[in-house]
C-alpha cells in the first residue's frame, strides 16, 4: 500500500488562454490604452442611436452619404497607387543601386514626415492662381490646384515617405540569394528583381500601405482646404444640425478603417516571407545605373524640392507681405497652446510605452502570444481616424457632464485633460516603437542578474534596464511631441476656450484665404518640425555608417 506521502505529483496545467489575458501588474497599462479607446467608442455608438431611427436612416441612407464613401476610397487607392509610384523605386534606387548621395538620400527622403498635410495644402493653394505667389513673383500664373487633384498631390507628398521607410527595410533585409539565383537563371538586374524579390515586398507594402490609407481615410486639414469632400469633411459639417448623423458617419470611418486593417491580416495569413538562407542582410552587387544616374538624382532631389522646400519658400514668401488690418493673431498664445498639449502628451505617452514594449518583448521571447493581442490594443488610438475619436469623446464628455454635473456646467467636455487624454491615446503607439526597439536590443539576464544579487523588480529595472532605454525614450518623446504639436482634426473638437493651436489657426486663416496671416504659424510649425529631422538622422546614423 502506497503512502500518501509518495504519490507522484501531477503536472501542473498551463493555464488557460483566457485567463492569461487578465489584467495584471505587466498588462494593465496595455488594457488601460485599450479601453481608454473603445469606452469612447461605445459612447459613440449610442449617440448613434439615441436619434430618430427613420430620420437616421433616411440620412444616413441617402445618394450623398454613398457618393462620399465612393469618393474617400477613391482619394485612398489614389494616393496608394502615387506613393507606391515613388516609394519603390525611391528605395530600390538608394538601397540597390550606384546613385550618388544614396546614403544621404535615403535619409532625406524621410523629410517630408516633418510637413503636416494642411501645411502641403497650404502651399499648393497659396502658390497659384491669379493672386497667387507665382503670379506676384514672376508674373506665370499656375493652375490653382484644389479638389481631388489638390488632395492627392498633397496626401502623396506627404505619406509617401511611410512606403519609402517600409520598402527600404525590406530591400536591406531581401536574402540576396534570391537575386543571385534569378541572375544565374540568364535573367538581368531589373528582370530578376521584378521575378525574384518583388513578391518578398508584400509585407511591407501592405505594413506601409495601410498606415497610408488610415492617413487618407482620418485626414481632415487636407481635404478641407481642397474642398474634397470626403467622410472627414461630411462628418465635420454636420456636427452643428446632425449629431446622430454625424455619430454614423464616425461609425462608417470607424467600420472602413477596421475593414482595411482586417483584410491586410487576412491578404498575410499562412504566407512565410522569411529568408531562406542566413545571408540576409547582405546587399547583391549594385545596380550600375550608367547615363541615368544623373537624371535619377535630379529627380529624386526634384521630389524633394516639391515636398520640403515649395512649404518652406512659400511660408518664407507670404509672411513678409502685408497683412489686413482686421486679423490680428499673434503667436505667443498659440505657441503656448501648443506646449500647454504636447508637453504633457509626449511625457504620459512615453511613460505609458515603456512598460507596453516591455510586455512586447519580454513577453513574447518567453512565447506568451497573448502579449502580441494586447500590444495591438495600445495601436487602437492610431488607427483611430481623428475626427472619429474626438466625436466619440465629445459624446463620452457631454454624456458623463449630465449625469454627473449640474446643469448648465460642463466639468469633461472641451477641457484641457480631455484633450490631453485624447492625444496621448492618439499618440501612443509613435511612443511604442523606438521604446521596443531599444528593448530588444537589452539582454534580459542583466536585469536578472541584478535581481539575483538582491536588488528588487522597480530596482533592478530603475538601475539597469532604465539607463539602456534612454535614447529609446528621448526618441518617443520627440516623435510624440512633434506630432502633438501638428495634429488638427482632434485640436479642431477638443480644443478648450483660449487654445487654439498653431495648427489650427493655420488651418482656419488658410481656409478663409488669409495666406499672409497664417504663413507665421506655418514658419513655426516648420522650424518646430525641424526637431523631427535630428531624430531622423540619430536614428539612421548606425545604418549610414555600416553602408559606408
Amino acid at each position: 500500500m502506497k503512502s500518501a506521502f509518495c504519490r507522484t505529483a501531477t503536472p501542473l496545467r498551463p493555464p488557460a488562454p483566457w485567463i492569461r489575458l487578465l489584467p495584471d501588474r505587466a498588462t494593465l497599462p496595455a488594457w488601460a490604452a485599450g479601453l481608454g479607446v473603445l469606452v469612447p467608442l461605445c459612447f459613440l455608438l449610442v449617440a448613434g442611436f439615441t436619434g430618430d431611427g427613420a430620420a437616421v436612416r433616411e440620412t444616413v441612407l441617402r445618394p450623398r452619404t454613398f457618393a462620399v464613401i465612393g469618393r474617400t476610397l477613391g482619394l485612398a487607392a489614389a494616393v496608394l497607387a502615387a506613393t507606391t509610384a515613388l516609394a519603390l523605386p525611391a528605395a530600390f534606387l538608394v538601397v540597390r543601386t550606384d546613385l550618388r548621395l544614396r546614403r544621404l538620400l535615403s535619409v532625406l527622403l524621410v523629410l517630408p514626415l516633418a510637413v503636416p498635410g494642411y501645411l502641403l495644402a497650404f502651399a499648393l493653394l497659396s502658390v497659384g492662381g491669379r493672386y497667387g505667389a507665382s503670379a506676384r513673383l514672376t508674373g506665370f500664373e499656375l493652375p490653382r490646384l484644389q479638389g481631388f487633384t489638390g488632395s492627392l498631390i498633397a496626401l502623396t507628398l506627404y505619406n509617401f515617405p511611410y512606403l519609402f521607410l517600409t520598402f527600404r527595410t525590406a530591400l536591406r533585409r531581401l536574402d540576396p540569394t534570391l537575386h543571385e539565383a534569378a541572375r544565374a537563371l540568364g535573367h538581368g538586374p531589373w528582370r530578376a528583381f521584378r521575378a525574384a524579390e518583388l513578391p518578398q515586398l508584400r509585407p511591407a507594402f501592405l505594413a506601409g500601405g495601410l498606415i497610408v490609407v488610415l492617413h487618407v481615410l482620418g485626414d481632415f486639414g487636407v481635404v478641407s482646404l481642397m474642398r474634397y469632400e470626403t467622410f472627414s469633411v461630411l462628418l465635420y459639417g454636420s456636427l452643428s444640425f446632425a449629431p446622430a448623423y454625424a455619430a454614423w458617419i464616425a461609425l462608417m470611418m470607424l467600420g472602413t478603417a477596421g475593414g482595411f486593417i482586417v483584410l491586410e491580416v487576412v491578404l498575410l495569413r499562412g504566407r512565410r516571407f522569411d529568408p531562406a538562407a542566413p545571408g540576409a542582410g547582405r546587399l547583391p552587387r549594385p545596380v550600375a545605373l550608367g547615363p541615368a544616374g544623373p537624371f535619377l538624382l535630379l529627380a529624386l532631389l526634384g521630389l524633394l524640392a516639391v515636398a520640403v522646400g515649395l512649404p518652406l519658400a512659400t511660408s518664407t514668401y507670404w509672411a513678409f507681405q502685408p497683412v489686413l488690418g482686421f486679423v490680428n493673431r499673434g503667436l505667443t498664445d498659440p505657441a503656448l497652446a501648443s506646449l500647454t498639449v504636447s508637453l504633457p502628451t509626449a511625457v504620459l505617452a512615453t511613460v505609458l510605452a515603456v512598460p507596453i514594449a516591455r510586455l512586447a518583448v519580454r513577453r513574447r521571447r518567453a512565447g506568451a502570444s497573448v502579449s502580441q493581442g494586447l500590444e495591438r490594443l495600445a495601436y487602437a488610438g492610431y488607427a483611430t481616424p481623428g475626427l472619429a475619436f474626438g466625436l466619440a469623446l465629445t459624446a463620452m464628455a457631454l454624456t458623463l457632464d449630465r449625469l454627473f454635473v449640474s446643469a448648465g456646467q460642463t466639468l469633461l467636455y472641451q477641457s484641457l485633460p480631455l484633450m490631453i487624454y485624447a492625444y496621448v491615446l492618439h499618440f501612443l503607439a509613435e511612443a511604442i516603437g523606438p521604446v521596443r526597439t531599444a528593448f530588444q536590443q537589452i539582454n534580459p539576464r542583466l536585469e536578472e542578474a541584478a535581481r539575483t544579487l538582491g536588488r528588487g523588480r522597480v530596482a533592478a529595472f530603475c538601475r539597469v534596464t532604465l539607463p539602456l532605454l534612454r535614447p529609446g525614450i528621448a526618441a518617443s518623446a520627440a516623435l510624440v511631441f512633434l506630432s502633438a504639436m501638428k495634429e488638427l482634426p482632434l485640436a479642431v473638437l477638443l480644443r478648450p476656450a483660449g487654445y487654439d493651436t498653431l495648427a489650427f489657426n493655420l488651418w482656419d486663416l488658410t481656409g478663409e484665404g488669409l495666406y499672409a496671416e497664417a504663413a507665421p504659424f506655418a514658419l513655426v510649425i516648420l522650424v518646430l518640425s525641424a526637431g523631427f529631422v535630428a531624430v531622423v538622422l540619430l536614428a539612421d546614423k548606425s545604418n549610414i555608417t555600416k553602408t559606408k
